[in-house]
């Protein structure tokens, strides 16, 4: 089971958009998916439209039992590949707890998620916390529970400054609580090809991060806010907008799962020299 933590510190630039274009890349290939709502706003949890529960993300939080977790844990209306961890409006409330204690709830949690998978189920294959755009404690549990941190931006001044907090976020959490979470990119949302300083922004982040900018872009496409608001996954809008910003789902889909089949060398290297 692959977990990713997809995180920005500024609002607004798409991450619950990546979230869910990741998810529906995964439900067009088969692949079990989990979407862990850690966002108070819960938008992730309105696109997925899940079957009506008794628990959610603060429930899970205050008390990560499994029977707590089962009852938070729901299937989705687009199909039977992507579950969602519900979010909750009051998950605010535990942004204040920055204790080891509290921080590893969210771990304990997703821990025990094979234990919800029924006779004739597949298991999860992949897990991706939407997290809110603060480190709080929210942010900070999804770094302690994953394996790799996708950084989301916009081609803009104030992004680009959010994505480079949240990659040293990325990097303290990894030094201090969770030694196996990598960075798996950065993906640049919103993309207008023909703008200058779009591609002028694509340059610095290249400058800052080097090969960890990945290599496919999501362009500006109305598509995607038309698919949100009916509820549907990208694949399944149909537009020529929605194909291109599909495929760019699929190329980065494709990048997550290989970056949970295999260890990459220098990750080896970097644990030796801590």
């Amino acid at each position: 089971m692959q977990t990713v933590a997809v995180l920005s510190l500024k609002g607004g630039v798409g991450k619950t958009t990546v979230v869910l274009g990741l998810a529906s890349a995964a439900m067009r290939r088969g692949v079990r998916t989990l979407v862990v709502d850690l966002d108070p706003q819960c938008n992730a949890t309105s696109c997925l439209e899940p079957e009506e529960t008794t628990k959610g993300l603060s429930d899970v939080l205050a008390d990560p039992r499994p029977e707590v977790l089962r009852e938070a844990v729901s299937g989705s209306s687009w199909g039977e590949e992507v579950d969602v961890l519900v979010g909750s409006e009051d998950a605010e409330s535990h942004n204040g707890h920055h204790d080891e204690e509290h921080l590893a709830r969210l771990t304990t949690a997703l821990s025990e998620l094979d234990g919800l998978i029924e006779d004739g189920e597949l298991p999860y294959q992949l897990v991706l916390l939407d997290c809110p755009p603060s480190l709080g404690r929210l942010t900070r549990s999804a770094l302690v529970a994953a394996d790799r941190a996708l950084l989301v931006t916009e081609p803009t001044i104030f992004a680009v400054s959010g994505v480079q907090r949240a990659f040293e976020a990325v990097q303290a959490e990894r030094k201090s609580t969770n030694p196996k979470l990598q960075p798996l990119g950065v993906i640049v949302n919103r993309v207008r090809p023909r703008s200058h300083e779009h591609q002028f922004r694509i340059d610095e982040l290249r400058d800052i991060f080097g090969p960890l900018v990945l290599p496919v872009a999501l362009p500006d496409r109305l598509a995607v806010q038309q698919a949100q608001g009916a509820c549907m996954p990208i694949h399944q809008w149909g537009t020529p907008g929605a194909r291109e910003v599909a495929l760019a789902f699929n190329l980065v889909l494709a990048r997550t799962l290989r970056a949970g089949r295999q260890r990459r060398p220098d990750e080896d290297e970097l644990e030796e020299d801590e």
